[in-house]
């Protein structure tokens, strides 16, 4: 299992179409996360700093190829349609990320 943390920004305007977006998660797009591995998965908001930090645990075998099950799935597609735009990346992610990712500097079980 792999412990995983990101952040992206929100827009200060969208804060509560997000959380009420998050509030009634579609099924199949939490389905689609289960049956990619994804597991624990919880979204944190800090304010005023407007920024999201999401926790999941990863416990597949094959992170790119369950990544690639879930961008293909039309249900989750379609979901981010509605979350994107309530998002802001961070200038600094990595290329290729909308969330940036987050090395782990410290654990306690």
């Amino acid at each position: 299992m792999q412990r995983m943390g990101m952040v992206i920004g929100i827009e200060p305007g969208k804060i509560d179409e997000y959380k009420a977006l998050h509030a009634a998660v579609w099924p199949q797009v939490l389905a689609t996360l289960a049956a990619a591995n994804v597991r624990n998965y919880t979204i944190f908001l800090r304010e005023p700093e407007n920024l999201l930090f999401g926790y999941w645990e990863y416990h597949g075998s094959d992170f790119d190829a369950d990544m690639r099950r879930i961008a293909a799935d039309p249900e989750t597609q379609r979901w981010w349609t509605f979350c994107e735009p309530c998002q802001r990346p961070l200038a600094s992610r990595a290329e290729g990320e909308h969330w940036a990712m987050m090395p782990a500097v410290f654990h306690m079980d």
